[in-house]
């Protein structure tokens, strides 16, 4: 029996976010800390097993209203669902599927609502199974496009394309989202994306809480609105969060990656100066920079990434946010 196993990982974006959804640029890195991967198999139907991320039961009301607090009430079976529907429609007239039945299962070690990018690790993750089953070959700046047109079209989830860029290229990738880098390929937008050796990068470190997560669309349906009204100071705040990426992405290729700590902490305080940010999540940030570290978001929040200069600093990022309900780790990315 052929049996696939597919996986992708989760992401942090270092410079740039939110501005991937908004026609800028950003630079972001996976983590090979954590993961989603996919199990795939023929069989007799096409089955898509439920796991324990997909939470039916309970040992009390209690515990299911802790676990809809901390993760919606949505779990990964909608998103491998929708996948799979929106390849065979996404292959319909473009390549021949064979009428072969699969059993199809996931899991992740992915911290959930934090920023991490888990969502659409599973889309990645299933999407690279369902590629091999079929033998359908896609180019990589075509990937992260479908991905999305998942979670936009049949999910109704607000996204830019990074997460999905990386997690797709792998390792640190800077990514231009401008209009003029933006070209039509199988009837989806692509941007332009530059790998770059993550050998470049000043020594990182990442912090989350779970405690302290919320669903991505809570931050982004909100934003897309204001930008989408040409509120003044959003898409202007859109324009410099670009430039930071771009300023961050040459000092990497100049070999000067003291340059960017301070483009990091720039960019965490231009989204304070758009966005209403939840307290918990801000305390994470000014904890981190107490200790000598930079510091911004991984994403929508929940997570932070940064520069930490030594062991030391990093001891002390532990101990100073462990009362936050925080774990800090070295981020893997090769």
């Amino acid at each position: 029996m052929e049996l696939l196993r597919r996986c992708a990982y989760a992401r942090a974006g270092l410079m740039g976010n939110p501005s991937d959804g908004y026609h800028g640029k950003t630079l972001s890195v996976v983590l090979r800390n954590f993961r989603a991967e996919v199990v795939l198999y023929e069989w007799e139907d096409v089955e898509i097993v439920l796991t324990q991320e997909d939470r039916v039961r309970f040992r009390s009301v209690k515990e299911l209203v802790r676990d809809v607090d901390l993760h919606g009430y949505y779990g990964g079976i909608r998103l491998v669902k929708a996948t799979i529907k929106k390849f065979v429609d996404f292959c319909r007239d473009r390549f021949p599927l064979h009428d072969r039945n699969f059993s199809i299962r996931y899991e992740t070690s992915i911290p959930r609502q934090v920023g991490l990018a888990g969502s659409s690790a599973i889309i990645v993750a299933t999407l690279r199974a369902l590629m091999d089953f079929y033998a359908v070959s896609l180019p990589l700046d075509v990937q992260p496009s479908l991905v999305l047109s998942v979670e936009r079209e049949e999910l109704g989830i607000a996204a830019g394309l990074q997460d999905r860029v990386v997690q797709v290229y792998g390792g640190l990738v800077h990514m231009d989202f401008s209009r003029e880098a933006m070209v039509q390929k199988y009837g989806l937008l692509c941007g332009r994306y530059e790998p770059l050796d993550p050998a470049l990068l000043p020594p990182l470190y990442v912090a989350y809480s779970e405690e302290a997560g919320e669903p991505t669309e809570v931050f982004h349906n909100n934003l897309r609105a204001r930008y989408e009204q040409g509120e003044a100071q959003v898409v202007e705040a859109m324009r410099q969060f670009a430039r930071l990426a771009q300023e961050a992405r040459d000092a990497l290729v100049a070999r000067q990656p003291a340059r960017l700590a301070p483009l990091i902490n720039r960019n965490f305080d231009l989204r304070r100066a758009i966005c209403r940010l939840p307290a918990a999540h801000i305390r994470m940030i000014e904890v981190a920079r107490s200790v000598g570290a930079s510091a911004k978001f991984a994403g929508s929040g929940g997570a932070i990434i940064g520069t930490c200069e030594s062991e030391a600093m990093f001891d002390a990022l532990v101990r100073e946010l462990r009362p936050l309900g925080c774990r800090v780790f070295r981020p893997e990315i090769t």
